[in-house]
């Protein structure tokens, strides 16, 4: 099935608006905190901060489940799939629990400021390794290219994040549960792609020679 270049760079789109803002939210935490305001960064947490991770990471899953890139096949992608769950984790575990205690308490940690400033400068180095693209290819990368997905994983890569922000805002916390099945739907998919893409065929050396020098 043919891929529409159009909604695939919507999901690109949408993936470097979302780490923009998630990185910049992440340096606004660091400055509220340490100008003494945790209540203003618990809001900021979870209004804005979580909702944009949260759509940043599955658009970044999308992306690399649905092209070429592969999760495995390299090793710059392969780093932004690692750091990515960390700070998802960390921040949900560790960071937004703090955040709360600190604005029922009125007082701030320097974990947490060091926390922050953590968060912000992985999402700055894999901005870099984006653009960069460092490293080969991992030794599990297969040697057959994958299919890039059919238009409709993009199209609903789309609406599923919005869906999720919109629920979310209405719910007064983050719920991104349609992206979490979109994933699920990105697996099965993607093993449907990786049964039916065309093997490449092994010819003997008898048979490259007939073929490369034919007879009349």
């Amino acid at each position: 099935m043919k891929t529409s270049p159009r909604w695939r760079q919507a999901v690109v789109w949408l993936h470097v608006v979302s780490s923009v803002a998630w990185m910049s939210q992440a340096l606004a935490l660091v400055v509220l905190m340490a100008s003494g305001a945790p209540t203003m960064a618990d809001r900021l947490d979870s209004v804005l901060l979580a909702p944009m991770a949260n759509v940043s990471a599955f658009t970044g899953l999308l992306l690399a489940g649905a092209t070429a890139w592969g999760y495995f096949r390299h090793w710059w992608v392969l780093t932004k799939f690692a750091l990515t769950f960390i700070q998802l984790y960390a921040g949900i575990f560790l960071l937004s629990p703090a955040l709360r205690d600190s604005a029922h308490t009125d007082t701030v940690a320097w974990p947490q400021i060091a926390g922050a400033s953590l968060m912000a400068s992985a999402l700055s180095f894999q901005a870099w390794l984006s653009i960069a693209k460092p490293g080969k290819k991992t030794p599990w990368s297969p040697k057959e290219k994958p299919p890039t997905a059919p238009t409709w994983v993009f199209v609903a890569g789309i609406a599923a994040p919005a869906v999720d922000v919109v629920a979310g805002i209405l719910l007064g916390y983050p719920l991104p549960a349609l992206s979490l099945v979109m994933l699920i739907v990105l697996g099965l998919e993607r093993r449907r792609r990786h049964r039916r893409a065309p093997r490449p065929s092994v010819r003997s050396p008898r048979s490259a020679r007939a073929t490369s020098n034919p007879t009349a």
